[in-house]
């Protein structure tokens, strides 16, 4: 009994992990799952759910009777599902794009120089970056509707590119660079622009990283903005086809879901060690 407790003791924190690990995979296996059953069996699981019927709804662990059946039908009789994977890449890749020739200057401006209001200004980055979206929505949809941008991927795309978030990151990053190095290469005889290709760019390369990496996360799941934005569906990015799948074809949706978090895990799992570094910058003191 005393060797139980002294396990439990020593090991509490682990165990609590690994139940919440637990909880968060149990409905990722769920759609993984449920992306091979049958429309037969996935209707039959959930009757209750689906059409009101008696009795329990039932999910099983396995399929069974496995198939690919879901996939092909998204894959190769669903035109929507790939215009919409295409608007998301449409308004996605840009949105990076500009993050990059927006943030990183602003990043290394707040991090290298001093100029008046600087402390006011990144106080208002601060303040913009932890408002929710919808605290600024009505304002943001009267702006774009006032330059005729509403409806276009541009509503999209504009806002984002000016994100504060990012700017917050890299310029965490570029301020851990040593100043003797910047010094050294003044000495050398290397100008601003130099020092910003030579030295903050290859020192700040993980801030950077962990900054696209959090962006393309946030922007492929968008929900929100799009659907503020974009009144024609035919501009709608993926993250708003799932939930406009018809009830009838659930097995569709989970594979569309697997289907659209197959990016954002490769992209996850390749930048993961960028976004550590991140996380661990962001909570820097200055």
């Amino acid at each position: 009994m005393n060797y139980f407790r002294n396990f439990i003791k020593k090991n509490i924190a682990a165990l609590i992990l690994l139940l919440f690990a637990f909880l968060i995979i149990i409905p990722l296996w769920m759609v993984i799952s449920g992306s091979f059953i049958g429309k037969n069996e996935i209707t039959r699981n959930l009757a209750p759910v689906l059409s009101d019927g008696k009795g329990k709804a039932f999910w099983p662990i396995l399929p069974q009777y496995p198939t690919f059946r879901p996939y092909i039908e998204l894959l190769l009789d669903s035109p929507a599902f790939f215009a919409m994977f295409w608007n998301s890449c449409k308004q996605v890749i840009p949105i990076l794009i500009g993050q990059l020739l927006i943030g990183v200057p602003a990043a290394w401006a707040f991090a290298r120089f001093e100029f008046p209001l600087k402390k006011i200004i990144f106080t208002v980055y601060i303040t913009l970056m932890i408002m929710p979206f919808q605290v600024t929505m009505v304002s943001s949809y009267l702006v774009l509707d006032h330059l005729k941008l509403l409806d276009t991927n541009f509503a999209i795309i504009l806002p984002a590119i000016f994100a504060t978030f990012p700017v917050f990151i890299m310029m965490k990053f570029f301020s851990s660079i040593p100043a003797d190095l910047f010094e050294a290469a003044e000495i050398d005889g290397a100008n601003e622009w130099n020092i910003f290709i030579r030295i903050g760019i290859p020192l700040g390369n993980s801030g950077i990283m962990s900054a696209l990496v959090l962006g393309f996360l946030e922007q492929w799941n968008a929900i929100e903005p799009p659907l503020t934005f974009l009144d024609d569906k035919s501009n709608w990015p993926l993250s708003l086809y799932l939930p406009n799948i018809a009830t009838d074809n659930v097995g569709v949706s989970l594979a569309a879901s697997v289907i659209m978090m197959l990016p954002a895990l490769l992209i996850f799992l390749f930048g993961q060690s960028y976004l550590e570094d991140g996380i661990k910058a962001s909570g820097l003191k200055e």
